[in-house]
């Protein structure tokens, strides 16, 4: 990725207008652009704020259609803040959808997974069983152990998944 704080300003302007023709305008055109550090937290807030159907449908479609593998950390980051459920949802359901290797963030995945509601859960759990055959043995112990410290305290299907998502890993 690089850094245009140029863009990003122009971006931001544009979000800042609510003009929701601009708004999807500005995300498809990003789509033919080199990806630039910011976009992503840019859009993820946006989608967390607004209540328009049609632009978090384009804000969607663009994360799941992200094939830079330099934009990962930005979406893990992302994954991180305290936006709504919903939203980290969607950019979770993107990391599995966009078929980025997310495999050396799969401790942050376990953490979310841990932390989430189920349909983050379920999303979470899609990207770790996606991605562990790129793990080795120590790495997938790790995240055996980060679930096991930190068990899910409830009797639902959260922790029907919490065992299959270790059976997974003791494969």
């Amino acid at each position: 990725m690089i850094k245009s704080e140029k863009k990003l300003k122009e971006l931001s302007a544009i979000l800042d207008k609510k003009n929701l023709i601009l708004i999807s305008e500005a995300i498809k055109s990003l789509r033919d652009e080199q990806p630039y550090e910011g976009a992503i937290g840019l859009l993820i807030s946006y989608y967390n704020e607004s209540e328009d159907f049609s632009i978090r449908r384009t804000i969607e479609g663009f994360m799941n259609d992200i094939k830079d593998q330099s934009a990962s950390p930005e979406v893990i980051a992302e994954i991180k803040k305290p936006w709504k459920a919903s939203t980290i949802s969607m950019v979770v359901s993107s990391c599995w959808q966009s078929g980025i290797d997310y495999s050396d963030y799969l401790a942050d995945l376990a953490k979310v997974f841990l932390e989430g509601d189920y349909l983050t859960a379920v999303e979470c759990f899609t990207v770790i069983e996606e991605s562990v055959q790129y793990n080795n043995r120590s790495k997938k112990d790790e995240i055996i152990r980060i679930i096991e410290n930190n068990p899910v305290t409830s009797i639902d299907e959260k922790t029907t998944l919490t065992l299959e998502l270790i059976s997974i890993l003791e494969r």
